[in-house]
Parts: structure tokens; sequence; C-alpha cells
């Protein structure tokens, strides 16, 4: 995608675009799980629901894709195959939400899109429709799909209307911040595999802006604005990375005021959920993160377990030493990638255990 992008032939949002339309599946259902295509509202909802009887009220999961804001659909094949497992491992209903993406619909479009969902779902006659056990819901999702479970959830727990009506969460290697895009986990990884720091940069900055200003700025870590240095508390690595992931990089603080015109943006916990407050993260319930060694996202979820587990949330962390980011979505055809297969076992294991 960068080469034809380079080369003049298509932008690299397209040529992703391109590919994933081959990987869309159709709602079918099997022998296990009935698949149906519907909508909540305006936004398109995939629907797996078991068709083995149970005694008892089921659980249920809110998936949310990955893609960087800019790409993806809860039915490419590998999240169709993840949500259809669980429904059936579990016996729960799973819902996949296709929130609006960007660069058409901006921050915060997808966040809200996310939200609605969920309050659509969490309604009574929904749940009963459904036959689904109002105590036993998580929201869970990879990569910027992570950041999207984890803001709805912290947002609605902190909603007198909805606390604790989420059980869980489950966060696939999460994107957590934009403060610093300088954490050993960016310089270690930065060619990938999959992800690079670049091509994280270019997309992830799509979500706020098409001004190119600002991923140049992000490249060099000089795009936070002027008063945002309050927050680099909350993602200071030589603070709150255990000692085995800081090896020999030395902290050094992100530049401030360079961008103009500034982006107050990158100072909203929407964007960046690592800086809300410890007020505001003690609420979350049972978490489930999963990190990847090769992962330039690796450092943000260990940072957050950090601080979940500092204001007193109970969190399972996994961590794949040989894992990158983005290996849950190669686990169906040409790959087939056993990583993949070993990250979905995880997540769906834990979920079983805990929901």
């Amino acid at each position: 995608g960068t080469l034809f992008e380079s080369i003049g032939l298509m932008r690299c949002e397209e040529w992703f675009f391109t590919i994933m339309r081959l990987d869309v599946t159709k709602p079918i259902s099997d022998e296990n799980v009935t698949v149906l295509d519907t909508a909540f509202g305006d936004i398109p909802v995939r629907l797996y629901l078991p068709k083995r009887k149970l005694e008892k009220q089921r659980p249920a999961v809110i998936f949310l894709h990955g893609g960087a804001f800019v790409l993806g659909t809860c039915k490419l094949s590998a999240y169709d195959s993840t949500n259809r497992r669980t429904a059936n491992k579990l016996g729960a209903v799973v819902v996949g939400a296709d929130y609006r993406l960007a660069p058409q619909y901006q921050f915060p479009v997808s966040l809200e899109d996310s939200i609605f969902v969920v309050k659509f779902f969490l309604q009574d006659d929904i749940l009963a429709k459904y036959g689904v056990d109002p105590t036993r819901i998580c929201i869970s999702g990879d990569s910027s799909g992570g950041v999207l479970a984890t803001k709805v959830t912290e947002l609605l727990q902190n909603d007198p209307e909805f606390k604790n009506k989420i059980k869980a969460q489950a966060l696939i290697y999460p994107c957590l911040q934009l403060l610093d895009i300088f954490m050993p986990s960016h310089q270690e990884n930065k060619h990938g595999p999959i992800l690079s720091r670049d091509l994280a940069i270019k997309l992830g900055s799509l979500y706020l802006t098409k001004d190119k200003a600002l991923p140049q700025a992000m490249r060099e870590n000089q795009h936070m604005p002027r008063g945002s240095r309050h927050l680099f508390k909350f993602v200071n690595w030589s603070v709150l990375l255990p000692e085995k992931y800081k090896k020999n990089h030395v902290y050094k603080e992100p530049v401030l005021g360079k961008l103009d015109p500034s982006y107050p943006l990158l100072m909203d916990s929407r964007v960046s959920p690592l800086i809300a407050n410890d007020s505001q993260l003690q609420n979350l319930p049972l978490t489930y993160i999963l990190t990847c060694e090769h992962d330039i996202l690796r450092d943000d979820g260990i940072i957050y377990v950090t601080r979940l587990r500092k204001v007193g949330v109970q969190v399972t962390h996994d961590h794949i030493e040989d894992g990158f980011h983005g290996a849950l979505s190669l686990i169906m055809s040409p790959f087939h990638l056993r990583l993949g297969y070993r990250i979905q076992d995880k997540y769906i294991s834990w979920l079983e255990e805990n929901l």
C-alpha cells in the first residue's frame, strides 16, 4: 500500500480498502449459530445467536473491530470466525458493530456510534428478546476497537443510568494513547511487522484531521499542544513500564507547542483513554488485556495494566512473547496463522471463565 502511494497509483488506505473488500463475509448460519445482519438504529450490526438451548439466560459480547478508525468491518473473515466461535463456545449472543469510519467520519463519530450500539443493546426489551442475562455483558475490541471498547465501558461505568451494567471488558493489543509516539515499543517495532510506526501515524491521524502537518509532527513527537504537560505523568513509560520493557531506552518528554494550528483533541481522554485520571479508571469492571512483544502498541497495553491495577481494577494480562500486531486478523485463508489462533484461544478462554 505504501509502495502504491509513493508511485502515485492510489492512497495507502484505498489499497487496504481494496484488499479488505475481498475478505468480507456473508451472514452464513451453521449448525451451531444463526448469523444475521441487521441494524441498531442506523448502525449496521452482525448478530451471532447460538442455536443450542440453555436453561438460563445467555451472556453477551459486543465486539468493536480494529482498523485504525479508518479500515475494517466486523464482517471480515477473521472477525466473523472469532465472533462465531465465541458465540458457540460460550453459548453467548455476540454483536459485531460497524461504526462509521474516518476520514469521511472523523472523531468522535466512531465512539458515538459505539456508545449508541451498546446502549441500544442494553435496553431491557432488547436483552429480553435475545435471552441475555443483563449481569453478564462484556465489551471487547482489538487495536483501535480496543480504544473504543474501553472508553465506552468507562463512560458507561461513570454514568449513573448505566453503572455496573457492563461486567467485563476485553482488549486485544489496544491503542490507548497518542501523547507519546516514542515509547520503547514504538522504537523497537517501528518497521512492523504488519503495523509500522509510519503507517500507524498516517492512518491514526486521519481519525482527527486530513491536515498532513499533524502526522509530520507526530513522527517527530512534536505534536502535543502547549498546556498538555500535566498529562504526561499518565503515560510516562520511564515510571509506568516494568523494567524488562525499558531496556536501554532513555525517556525524552514530547516537545510541546511546535504544531500550528494545535490540536486540543490530543488532550481528550476519548482519544487517549490512558490519560483518564485514577478516579475515572477505578470504576472499570473486570478487565482482560492481551499485548504482543513485537507491536508498536505493546507499551500502551502494559502501562494500562499498571494503572488499572494501581487503582484496584481486577486485570488479567496475557503477553505473547512471539506475538505481533494484527495476528488475529491472519487466522483465515491463505494465512491460517497459528499465532492468531493462540490469541483467539486465550481471548475466548478468558471470556468463558469470567463471563
